[in-house]
């Protein structure tokens, strides 16, 4: 898991490139979620994916707080997998 700085007031795109894990299969769901949820937290304001990357505009935050920004992917095979990074809050 990687640890990211996010200020408060932006707005930020996150990617996470699914194609070293597929062993030949695509992405054909994805679901973006934020631990924990609070009043004023980061929230998930977009989300997209393609055949091998998901993206998600992340924005808010409270300062201090660190978040867990968790992809979970359903396959073309009907597998799940998930991977998640760790953003915390800071003014910048």
């Amino acid at each position: 898991m990687s640890l990211l700085l996010k200020d408060p007031q932006a707005r930020v795109d996150h990617a996470i490139d699914w194609s070293a894990y597929l062993a030949g299969q695509s992405l054909i769901a994805s679901d973006w979620m934020v631990e924990p949820e609070e009043a004023g937290g980061i929230v998930v304001e977009a989300s997209a994916f393609e055949a091998q990357r998901s993206s998600a505009r992340v924005a808010g935050g409270r300062v201090g707080q660190v978040y867990r920004l968790t992809n979970r992917v359903t396959l073309s095979d009907g597998q799940a997998d998930e991977r998640s990074v760790t953003m915390r809050v800071e003014e910048r």
